[in-house]
């Protein structure tokens, strides 16, 4: 794959709270910053999203007395997980990933920013109504294909892949470039809801610049 100027880059919450040591660590979530910048190097557009959390938000354990993180607790929109206290907004875990290489983003959409709604999709709040405005900005901008990378896999990543797809974007996730939680089997979920809503998935290898001329192909 050579990207083009119908392809964007997103990546998705490579935050310090994600990472190792933070408040709500993905294991080997630095990981993906490494291949993050390769890609970042390669796509002509990329768009960053952050978790953007108010102090007191309705996905925080602590805002639910006698309730522990990773308990599940009825909403109005559905069940929502509860998490540690993570990306509180203007905090030093909300910051994006140190040596990200943030600068080439020509957006960044920040999400969960709604007191009573959780949001894991860089698309919809998890009331599944509260556009973030990405799917128009996109279409705007005339892009057709979304290439995701971050954290988490079976989290941000995974909604925000379906949501690209029932937007009307072709979407591919880099295997390479993402992360799991992987609680009670989700990771392996995630991926399977994933390809049964038409996500594709790519190795960062196979993401090359515009002057690759290798296997007997010539880049356009």
């Amino acid at each position: 794959m050579i990207p083009g100027a119908r392809d964007v880059l997103l990546v998705i919450d490579v935050q310090v709270d994600f990472l190792p040591g933070g408040a709500l660590a993905v294991p080997d979530g630095d990981a993906v910053v490494a291949p993050a910048n390769r890609l970042l190097g390669l796509f002509p557009h990329a768009v960053l999203t952050q978790d953007w959390h108010p102090p007191g938000h309705v996905s925080f354990a602590t805002s639910h007395p006698g309730r522990a993180p990773f308990d599940t607790v009825p909403l109005a929109y559905g069940p929502q997980v509860l998490w540690p206290e993570h990306c509180v907004q203007g905090s030093a875990g909300a910051a994006l990933a140190p040596g990200l290489a943030a600068d080439r983003a020509e957006l960044v959409i920040r999400k969960g920013h709604h007191p009573g709604v959780d949001s894991y999709s860089a698309f919809l709040e998890a009331d599944r109504r509260t556009p973030t405005g990405l799917a128009g900005y996109l279409g705007e901008r005339g892009f057709t294909r979304v290439v995701l990378c971050g954290l988490a896999t079976d989290y941000c990543v995974a909604w925000s892949a379906r949501d690209a797809r029932a937007a009307g974007f072709e979407a591919l996730v880099v295997a390479d470039a993402v992360r799991g939680i992987d609680r009670d089997g989700s990771l392996a979920q995630a991926w399977t809801e994933m390809a049964a809503a038409g996500v594709g998935r790519i190795t960062s290898q196979r993401i090359v610049g515009p002057g690759f001329h290798g296997e007997g192909h010539t880049a356009p």
